[in-house]
């Protein structure tokens, strides 16, 4: 019952993030906010609701581990499983963004994450508004970038995630599709944070084992989806930046947000002897294969090999 509860949970979390995209996109546009913002910020943050809402549903209800065990462990997985499984269906170009602009500040956020719990064992409300406000000088390099990009001609994968039907949406379907949005998180957040500390209890491990995996992967599961069904069509707007850029956001908006709102503490050792250097090692171990033996390309192999990383990750985890 308890896996039900977490299936349901994700799939309403999915509906939701949905809906918070398209109602969020659509007044955007009503405000006139470009385009190009619009895909920088609005459908980020969007996106990164339903994590939010299940990291801050689980610090309210006392369940820091699955606070942090989400974002860690999405984190993870959007470099081991989602990125591993694409590059093996498809080999992936790297972008010199990649090392210029999103590498570096996803070692910096990841760094910054690792040094506020160590020193303290708690992420509290100042370190979680130094993160806020780290993440809003990362958009404003993104939009510089992209202003900066458009002016030479070329286009940003940002772009590409705005549809421009949603221009013309009307302000009551808008608002229907809002309501929408935030009943299906606040219901999915509530049924997969209940359902992942009852599946804990009933299999006698720690909570923190259950965020890393299951409720990671599932958080991370529109990412894969997205992703796998843009590599079997064979389409080359797959940007490496973009997942980079969800890792970015689950630390600086989703941790930084909830922190604001309620402080979290480290209440499982793991979190700090384990899963963070597994995070940190991920992001060091994808600028080396993205550089060895042959830059600014991942292939087959190099995917397989992310891939089966991600899998020890798991297994040593449950063990």
């Amino acid at each position: 019952m308890n896996v039900l509860y977490i299936i349901i949970g994700l799939g309403l979390l999915v509906i939701g993030g949905e809906y918070l995209v398209r109602s969020s996109v659509g007044l955007s546009f009503k405000l006139n906010i470009s385009k190009m913002v619009i895909g920088l910020t609005v459908v980020s943050f969007a996106t990164s609701a339903p994590e939010l809402l299940v990291s801050l549903q689980a610090a309210l209800d006392g369940s820091p581990d699955i606070s942090l065990g989400n974002v860690i462990g999405s984190n993870i997985a959007n470099i081991g499983l989602v990125l591993g499984i694409t590059a093996m269906i498809m080999p992936l170009t790297v972008s010199s963004d990649f090392y210029k602009l999103h590498w570096p500040f996803l070692a910096v956020f990841s760094i910054l994450l690792y040094v506020f719990l160590w020193n303290d064992r708690l992420l509290s409300l100042i370190e979680g508004l130094a993160l806020f406000v780290l993440i809003t000088i990362f958009i404003l390099v993104l939009i510089y970038n992209a202003k900066k990009e458009k002016l030479k001609g070329a286009e940003d994968e940002s772009f590409e995630e705005v549809d421009d039907k949603l221009a013309t949406v009307s302000y009551f379907k808008i608002f229907i599709w809002l309501l929408i949005g935030g009943v299906a998180l606040y219901g999915g957040s509530e049924l997969l944070v209940y359902g992942a500390k009852e599946l804990a209890k009933g299999l006698g491990v720690s909570e923190r084992i259950i965020a890393v995996t299951m409720v990671a992967v599932g958080t991370s599961v529109p990412e894969l989806a997205a992703s796998v069904i843009a590599a079997l069509k064979k389409e080359e707007s797959i940007s490496i930046g973009n997942l980079i850029g969800s890792n970015i956001f689950n630390i600086g908006s989703v941790l930084g947000i909830t922190s604001l709102i309620k402080p979290i503490p480290v209440t499982s050792s793991e979190i700090l002897t384990s899963d963070i250097f597994w995070m940190l090692g991920f992001a060091g171990f994808l600028l080396l294969i993205s550089i060895v033996p042959k830059k600014y390309l991942i292939d087959r192999f190099k995917g397989f090999i992310i891939f089966a990383t991600y899998i020890a990750f798991v297994i040593t985890t449950i063990i």
